[in-house]
């Protein structure tokens, strides 16, 4: 999986909270044997957000815990709430920030798009049409 701005454009801006940075450096580097190209991403993915104190952050960004609605390249809309590794549940909804969607949603804002491809080798995109704080 690798992560690539839709066409020519630069990646989005991503935003992340302090605290989110620090526990996501810390889940990149402990999935690294076993899914070493998330691991990848998460890390690029930090080393490339601009880091902002909770409170600072808008509603509109997704963070950990974030209840986000996405539109896919096929024109389906998922919601979708964003968790770590051990919260994940499928079929309540819950995925993981160390699954490719996952790692592609983190940082991102309300209207922005972001082209990936996946562990299929396809392109997928994903469009982020809604952001709320998780319960």
């Amino acid at each position: 999986m690798r992560h690539i701005a839709s066409g020519d454009a630069p990646l989005p801006t991503i935003v992340v909270s302090e605290a989110d940075q620090d526990r996501l450096y810390d889940l990149a580097y402990a999935i690294q044997r076993t899914a070493p190209e998330v691991a990848k991403v998460l890390l690029q993915e930090m080393g490339r957000a601009e880091i902002r104190e909770t409170d600072a952050i808008s509603h509109s960004v997704i963070a950990m815990g974030s209840l986000v609605r996405f539109r896919d390249e096929d024109g389906q809309e998922r919601t979708i709430t964003l968790v770590y590794p051990g919260e994940a549940d499928i079929e309540a909804g819950r995925i993981s920030v160390a699954t490719p969607v996952g790692a592609a949603l983190i940082g991102l804002s309300v209207g922005q798009s972001f082209r990936w491809t996946g562990r299929d080798g396809q392109d997928h995109v994903l469009t982020v049409l809604g952001v709320a704080a998780g319960a």
